[in-house]
């Protein structure tokens, strides 16, 4: 592929791969100009997302488009997170924190080859949390680690985005009802400050926002309960965070929202970019 060619990258959290192609993933697919396609809650084994994947344009190592990296959670149906490209990975990686730090299914690295350059995507999902509970402490052992291989990706990667569904609404334009939800998971204090972290001392570019300043949204996640997507009454946690470098290239950053609610197939809406390396 040409040195200058733009790389359109695009992170989706398909809410569970098999019911997304059910419900229209592969219409979407379809329409879709993404080299890189990086996925979050997959819930399924290599074998579930190969099928699907085969049978939307075919697997590379049968004469077909796509190639495939994943990583599965360490409990079946949950978590999972996976590469999918129409341009071959030069190498992978899953490694995120301490050795007995269980990352399974959440953290995931490719590597790619792009004309001289070395272009680093990495696919992540970070947990829910829940305020005041075990389960927000792992979350910050999560952003903890996650802080800790950012700083090293920026000083060793020219090229590198690290995206997916982040869990966190970064600031007030990130989450429409941002005062309801003050004192829980996603949008408190401790969480937000990490972004704080990774934007400032860290110089990760938040390509979102800076391709729209200043002003809410646009959301990226809507409750498929009430009337949540149809008042736009969402948050912004799908993210694309790219090295200075890579962002200075960024164009055409744009979120996928479904016409309407019925012709959803996920949660999320897709959220691409173009990258000109």
């Amino acid at each position: 592929m040409p040195a200058n060619s733009g790389i359109e990258i695009a992170s989706i959290n398909v809410n569970g791969v098999r019911a997304a192609f059910r419900n229209g993933m592969g219409d979407w697919l379809k329409t879709s100009n993404s080299h890189i396609l990086a996925l979050q809650e997959v819930r399924a084994s290599y074998q579930d997302l190969a099928e699907q994947f085969e049978a939307n344009g075919g697997l590379a190592e049968s004469g077909g488009k796509w190639h495939i990296l994943h990583d599965e959670a360490s409990a079946k149906g949950r978590a999972g997170v996976a590469l999918v490209s129409t341009i071959p990975f030069v190498s992978s990686s899953v490694k995120l924190g301490a050795t007995d730090f269980d990352s399974a299914g959440r953290w995931l690295e490719g590597t790619y080859q792009v004309g001289s350059k070395k272009l680093t995507v990495v696919s992540t999902y970070v947990h829910a949390g829940e305020a005041d509970t075990p389960k927000q402490i792992e979350k910050y052992k999560f952003l903890d680690a996650m802080q800790s291989r950012m700083a090293k990706l920026q000083k060793s990667e020219d090229y590198a985005v690290v995206v997916g569904d982040l869990n966190v609404g970064h600031t007030e334009l990130d989450i429409k009802n941002w005062k309801g939800n003050l004192k829980n998971a996603g949008f408190l204090p401790e969480e937000r400050a990490y972004f704080d972290s990774l934007l400032g001392k860290h110089g990760w570019v938040d390509v979102g926002r800076a391709a729209h300043p200043d002003v809410p949204g646009p959301y990226t996640w809507w409750s498929f309960r009430g009337q949540a997507f149809d008042t736009d009454t969402g948050w912004r946690i799908d993210y694309h965070l790219a090295t200075p470098k890579l962002a200075a290239g960024a164009k055409n950053y744009r979120v996928h929202r479904a016409k309407s609610y019925d012709s959803r197939w996920s949660d999320h809406s897709p959220v691409t970019v173009v990258y000109a390396i």
